[in-house]
This record gives C-alpha cells, sequence and structure tokens, in this order.
C-alpha cells in the first residue's frame, strides 16, 4: 500500500504516528564523512520520492546496480597524515573504521539522529485505551508536520548532529562502556605495529617541524614501563642533530619530556623531590641522557597537569608535533584526555581517546585535536609492548588481580636465612645467605595479591599443592603450565640500615621487594622465564609498622581457594568412606553366599 510520494523534502520528516515501525525509510547515499549508508539528508534536497512498504528494510532505489564498499584497511597507522581524512579513522583508538564486516577491525554503526522535539514514550496512551484509530490513517493519510520551512528542519537537524559525541568503533564502544574488548580475535586480524619505521623515523628527522616527545612512564612500574628503546633512539639523534645544528647544517634536535603518571597510587609520605631524583637517575641508566623537563602527574586527581600543558604548549610553539609515546597501559590516553580539560579547549574540537584497563587500547596513531594551539600537532601512539612485564602473559582476570588501583601500602616481614616469600604464584624470593641474624622485607604490590612466608626447603609442596589455588594468579592448574618455566636469578646485597630500604629488586609488571639490612645478603628470586627482574636503589624507603606472621596472608582469595579446597577434601573423605562401605557391603554379601552355597551342598 501506498501512503505517499512525490513529497516537498520540508513533509518528510514525519512525527510517530502510534509508534508504527512500518514507516518509511529513504532511499541512502554514502556518507563523504563517515563512508557510511548512514546519511541523514537526500541528494536532492527539495524533492525526494518515498516509498512506504509494510516492511523494515529500506528500499534499494536501483535494485540491480551493485554496490561498492571501499577497501578494507588494515593498517595502524591512524590519522598521522594530512592526507588521511580525520574522519575515516576511529577518534578513540586509531584504527581505520568501516561498516561492511563486523568481524574485521574498525566495524562501526552510525548513530541514528533524535528529532529536536523527541520526548520519551512516557507520554503515549496505549493503543489498547485509545477510543478509535484516527481517520486520517483509515484513508491512507498522514498528518502533515507543523513546519512547512525545510531550512529551518535542515538547522534543527544540524544543530542534532553537532551535539552528538564522535563516531567510534564497535571495540571502542565495547571498551567506554563494559571495560572489556568484545571479541579479541578481530585485533589478531591487524598487523604488528612497528613503531621504528612509523613513529621512530620521525622523531629523530633533522628537518621538518619542531619535535617533541612526552615519555609516559607507569611510576608503580617504573622499569617495566620505560620505554629504554626509544629513549636512547631520541638521545642519540639530539646530540647528532645539536652538533650538526652547531656546524650550521639542518638538525632538528628534539625535547624529551619525561612524564611519570599515576603518582597518586605512591604513598603520600613519600617525597616529591627525593621521587624526581629518583626517577632522573633511573631514566639516565635507561637511555635517556637528555631529559628537558621531569613531570610528576596524576591524571586521576589532576595534579601537575596544568604544568606540564603549559610546558607542551612553549615547547612545541606554533606548529610543533608532540608525540605520548609509552608501554601499553602506562596512562597516555587518560593522560591526554586529562590534558584536554584541563587545558579546556573548544568542546566542538576536543577528541577524547578510549580508556580502559586492558593493555593495548590505542591501536593506531590518534592525532587528538583541540588541546594544542595554531598549528600544532599533538598525537598519542600505540602502546609498546614490553614482553618483559608478566601482565602480557595474565589472562583478564589475573590482571585485574595484579592490577593496582589504590595507594600501595607495605607489607613486611622480618625474616631470617632459609625462609622464603612467594607473591602469589608469580614471584619467589629466597634468603640464601645473610651476614646478620635477620632482615626486612617489604612487599610492593596489588592488595589483592596473596602472600605466603615459610621455609625454603617446602618451597616444591607450595608449587604442588598451592599454585592456582591458595597462590593467585596463576588461577587453576593449567594455567601454572601455560605460564612458562620457573626460573631463577641470584642477587648479592647490602645496606647500612635497620629502619628504611637500600635496595629493591623488581619485576617488570608485578610490583618489588624492599630490602633493608645492615650487613649483606645472597637473594635468589624464582619467576617466570623470561619476566624482567631488576636490582635498584630503593623506591620508597619505608616500611610497614607491623609485620606479617609465618603462613599466608589473610586475604579473599586465600579465604575462597581455603573453601574450595576444604569442600573438595570433604567430598574426596566422603567418596572414600562411601567406597569402601560399598566394598564391605560387597565382601559382606559374597562371604553370605559362599556359606549359603556350603549349606546347600550339606
Amino acid at each position: 500500500m501506498i501512503i505517499a510520494r512525490n513529497l516537498p523534502a520540508s513533509k518528510t520528516k514525519l512525527k510517530p504516528l502510534l509508534s508504527l515501525s512500518f514507516l518509511a525509510q529513504s532511499p541512502l547515499t554514502p556518507s563523504k564523512t563517515h563512508n557510511s549508508y548512514c546519511n541523514f539528508y537526500p541528494q536532492n534536497p527539495t524533492k525526494t520520492n518515498f516509498l512506504y512498504f509494510f516492511s523494515s528494510k529500506p528500499t534499494n532505489p536501483n535494485p540491480t546496480k551493485h554496490q561498492t564498499f571501499p577497501s578494507l584497511h588494515l593498517t595502524r597507522d591512524g590519522n598521522y597524515d594530512d592526507a588521511t581524512p580525520p574522519a575515516t579513522v576511529c577518534p578513540g583508538c586509531g584504527v581505520h573504521m568501516q561498516y561492511t564486516n563486523p568481524k574485521h577491525p574498525g566495524f562501526y554503526k552510525e548513530p541514528s539522529v533524535k528529532d529536536p522535539d523527541y520526548k520519551s514514550d512516557a507520554h503515549l496512551v496505549p493503543i489498547s485505551l485509545e477510543s478509535e484509530f484516527p481517520g486520517s490513517l483509515k484513508k491512507g493519510f498522514f498528518v502533515e508536520p507543523d513546519n512547512q520551512n525545510p531550512d529551518i528542519d535542515l538547522a534543527k537537524n544540524e544543530s542534532v548532529l553537532e551535539k552528538r559525541p564522535p563516531v567510534v568503533c564497535a571495540r571502542c564502544h565495547s571498551l567506554r562502556h563494559y571495560g572489556k574488548v568484545k571479541d579479541l580475535t578481530v585485533e589478531n586480524l591487524l598487523p604488528e605495529f612497528d613503531f621504528y619505521h612509523t613513529v621512530g623515523r620521525r622523531l629523530v628527522s633533522s628537518s621538518g617541524a619542531r619535535t617533541v616527545v612526552l615519555l609516559v612512564v607507569d611510576a608503580v612500574d617504573f622499569d617495566g614501563s620505560f620505554p629504554k628503546k626509544v629513549a636512547k633512539l631520541v638521545s642519540d639523534s639530539i646530540e647528532e642533530n645539536f652538533t650538526a645544528w652547531k656546524e650550521g647544517k639542518s638538525g632538528n634536535v628534539a625535547r624529551i619530556v619525561l612524564v611519570v603518571t599515576k603518582i597518586d597510587l605512591l604513598p603520600s609520605s613519600l617525597s616529591p623531590l627525593g621521587f624526581e631524583q629518583w626517577v632522573r637517575r633511573r631514566a639516565r641508566e635507561g637511555g635517556a641522557s637528555v631529559i628537558k623537563k621531569v613531570h610528576l602527574v596524576s591524571s586521576v586527581r589532576n595534579w601537575g597537569l596544568k604544568n606540564l600543558a603549559e610546558d607542551v604548549i612553549e615547547l612545541a610553539g606554533a606548529r610543533g608535533h608532540v608525540w605520548a609515546v609509552g608501554a601499553q597501559n602506562a596512562g597516555k590516553s587518560t593522560l591526554l584526555n586529562a590534558m584536554a580539560k584541563c587545558v579546556g579547549g573548544n568542546e566542538k574540537k576536543v577528541s577524547y581517546l578510549t580508556e580502559a584497563p586492558v593493555p593495548g587500547t590505542t591501536l593506531g596513531i590518534v592525532r587528538v585535536e583541540g588541546v594544542l594551539p595554531g598549528q600544532a600537532k599533538l598525537f598519542d601512539t600505540p602502546g609498546l609492548l614490553n614482553p618483559q612485564q608478566i601482565t602480557t602473559r595474565l589472562n583478564r582476570e589475573e590482571q585485574r588481580l595484579v592490577h593496582i588501583s589504590k595507594e600501595l601500602k607495605p607489607r613486611t616481614y622480618r625474616i631470617k636465612e632459609g625462609h622464603s616469600v612467594h607473591i602469589g604464584g608469580l614471584m619467589r624470593l629466597d634468603i640464601v645467605e645473610l651476614s646478620v641474624d635477620s632482615l626486612y622485607v617489604s612487599v610492593w604490590a596489588s592488595p589483592y595479591l596473596p602472600l605466603h612466608m615459610g621455609k625454603t626447603e617446602n618451597v616444591s609442596t607450595m608449587v604442588e599443592d598451592h599454585f592456582g589455588r591458595q597462590l593467585q594468579p596463576p588461577i587453576g592448574d593449567k594455567r601454572v603450565k601455560d605460564l612458562g618455566k620457573w626460573v631463577r636469578q641470584e642477587f648479592r646485597v647490602s645496606g647500612n640500615r635497620w629502619d628504611s630500604s637500600s635496595v629493591d629488586v623488581a619485576a617488570a609488571g608485578l610490583g618489588w621487594f624492599g630490602i633493608g639490612l645492615k650487613g649483606e645478603a645472597i637473594l635468589g628470586v624464582w619467576t617466570y622465564e623470561g619476566v624482567g627482574v631488576v636490582l635498584r636503589d630503593a623506591l620508597i624507603p619505608y616500611r610497614a609498622q607491623s609485620f606479617e606472621v609465618t603462613g599466608f596472608t589473610v586475604s579473599k582469595i586465600v579465604s575462597k581457594a581455603d573453601q574450595a579446597l576444604n569442600k573438595s577434601l570433604s567430598q574426596s573423605e566422603k567418596k572414600r568412606k562411601q567406597s569402601n562401605q560399598e566394598v564391605a557391603a560387597s565382601a559382606e554379601l559374597l562371604v553370605s553366599s559362599a556359606i549359603h552355597e556350603d549349606a546347600n551342598s550339606c
């Protein structure tokens, strides 16, 4: 049944009639902005053909014509190049967007535009309570809208479009609203991100725009998240280009700004000045020989963001390029979003990156708009993968246990020679030799990780009986084997004070042991093969006032594991008793049967 045809454009925007789902859908044309068949305005603004059928499918104006779709971009180069239209790249993660295949990276759906006069359906009267259907509907007509001016209608829709948040890919939508990636296999289709080919050569270029490199490092995993190769690459280029510049040649000298994030997770009693000195020493040892500025910030608490933004704007100048570089989950996207809010740029131009406690949230280079003034550009880059971080081999549930989300507090043991401390089923410290009676070991790690202290001679039993259960992660017996081989490293340490830690033994992506002693010691450190372990100056010298005792720490994980183990043992014991009873009953039956046969033979 045809309801209307050859209507002016001003009459095409219909108000809902009793929520009928079969009202017309206009033939859609590809949008030049988003490469989508979701443009809301017809090609001809004055006259449009509308065919209204009892169907929810849109009408194809050219049913015989084959529709062509854009080729799929399996790339992670993002939109750093001016030739790449910003709308073709997801503003949340930097992947090239497409609407043809939900099983490929970058898939998205264009959200529908609501009428400016849209209201909730709370005011509608159910159809069953209506006295009768409107006569106009029975006759096949519809009620024309009051507004007869197409320009006003277009202005209304344009204002709605301006207020809409930018379209992001389905992966970013899932991360923003549900905190997880819906389909992990989709990302495997993307190629590995070649940082040195895509970004590295621009950081060390002797010509072009002024370069500012933000080295973003996690305060609670400094050595695991510090990008050593990038720091050395840029530092070497600074020295070479500076020498060339002094000789009158072309020499673009990059500026390194070291940004240490998540400082709100460190104890508030830690001295900022002492921490900055510690950071500079570790950065120099990591390869950053030339550092222009050091900023200690908290994106969650807005600490230090204003000073950071002012320094970055000054260093970049009117046309500079600023690159945010760091390891996965170091907090780059969260930092840049916080800077955008701090700067208070144009809300229409500011683009917000996807934030999630998931490693590798950013897939491609993202040009962040609305933060830097003039023609200066700010880029977020995909997180660098550090295979030495233990989190790279943990599943999502195990990562939640390791993730540090609250201010760190020490858990301290006073230990003698021949004893060991476990951090979950991920790391163990053995006190092999001591020149003194005892030493202090402070564990700085997630409070959700259970600990255990006991004699070293019993550690083999710990692995067999408690890894994957009372000592998690890993979660489950199978995961213990999946994580790899358990290997040992040995360190010789010394200290001259009892009341503070002298050195740290840190594992990338996990945490560290703070060692306090007045003398010398030989330590054995066990973890999975390939996990980075370093010996460094103590980051936090303090220890807990009350000490932990021998055995398991009190935690929900250990409590649940104990309950599960006790339940399993109880069920096993019950089955054993039941089995014994069945065996006894069978034996008794056999004996009585034999006696009965003997009696009959007599």
